[in-house]
């Protein structure tokens, strides 16, 4: 196949780009002389740069600022023989096309895909018993590649992240004696939430001789943490707000383990190799068997029962009664 340079586009947030760079594992498996750039937002670029199997990071969101011909004259530049919309954009499949991009996929079921691509693949993601990380594959189809078909056991094989070394004052922060964990209570808005009072009840439970707690999210959440925070002490440290994504990246490679619902850092953390503790409400299309991370230690935890009642609730009653003694029993046996 005569295909040199590639685009992977997915502009959307850090959990979905992780699953997404299987897909540029599978391309330098299969071809490897192809040069793969991703498309993506500013703030994940350095996930993005973490993965060894991506070549370059694209940044729409600079290009998406730029007035209509240098956004044309920036894709031109990247010279691209194909590209595909993992994450549907209009405002990027028009641009792809403007621009002459030799082979252009996305699905059978976006509109916009009909007017500018040129490969459809059909498949619905909403109907999909598949996780998201298999669903991005089949996007590989006009290629015809056998990733394409992989099962969850040769996805973890392609999903690989290399952080930086970790900051000197942060892995001082770390505990060789002590089973280092982070909690990540907070989701952004992305997720069904186990809640404050659960990861509040489960910092009492574990022992402060045989753990050393980290409490993480970015700045503008700490004031949703309540009392979460008024445990800080010697053996609970707030790191809220206080690690770039690239610190916080390699924080989480060198802790023992991270506890969090849905949200990008339990699949950073799955994709690192640590413990991953997943917590995961059984609604649908948010349950385990879409969005579960993907990683060698990672055990998830849901309630085993249909659930329509809190669909349009932010609070999930499910998730919620995950008991912080079950995840404490469960740590005890990996610690």
């Amino acid at each position: 196949m005569q295909l040199c340079r590639l685009i992977i586009s997915r502009t959307d947030s850090i959990g979905d780009v992780v699953l997404t760079l299987p897909m540029a594992a599978a391309f330098k498996q299969r071809y490897p002389d192809v040069y793969v750039m991703f498309l993506g937002a500013a703030y994940t670029r350095d996930i993005i740069e973490c993965c060894p199997f991506v070549d370059e990071f694209v940044d729409w969101t600079a290009i998406s600022k730029l007035p209509e011909q240098e956004q044309v004259e920036k894709f031109k530049a990247l010279n691209a023989g194909a590209i595909i919309h993992v994450f549907p954009r209009k405002a990027i499949a028009k641009l792809a096309k403007k621009v002459g991009i030799p082979i252009r996929v996305g699905t059978s079921h976006r509109m916009c895909h009909w007017r500018y691509c040129n490969r459809r693949v059909n498949f619905s993601r909403k109907k999909s018993d598949l996780h998201e990380a298999q669903l991005n594959l089949k996007l590989l189809k006009p290629f015809h590649m056998p990733a394409m078909r992989a099962d969850l056991e040769q996805v973890q094989q392609m999903m690989s992240l290399v952080p930086a070394q970790l900051d000197f004052d942060a892995k001082n922060q770390l505990d060789k004696k002590r089973f280092n964990i982070i909690l990540h209570p907070k989701s952004k808005g992305s997720g069904r939430e186990w809640g404050i009072d659960n990861f509040s009840h489960l910092i009492d439970l574990l022992p402060k001789d045989k753990y050393k707690i980290f409490i993480c999210g970015v700045a503008s959440e700490r004031e949703k943490m309540g009392d979460l925070l008024n445990k800080v002490s010697d053996d609970v440290v707030d790191l809220c707000g206080k690690l770039s994504l690239a610190e916080y990246i390699a924080f989480i490679a060198s802790a023992d383990a991270l506890i969090a619902a849905s949200t990008g850092p339990v699949h950073i953390a799955a994709a690192v190799g640590i413990h991953t503790i997943g917590l995961y409400p059984p609604i649908r299309p948010a349950h385990a068997g879409r969005w579960a991370p993907i990683g060698p230690k990672v055990k998830v935890f849901s309630v085993d029962k249909k659930c329509n009642e809190c669909r349009h609730t932010t609070f999930c009653s499910c998730i919620h009664s995950i008991q912080p003694e079950t995840i404490y029993r469960y740590l005890e046996t990996i610690r």
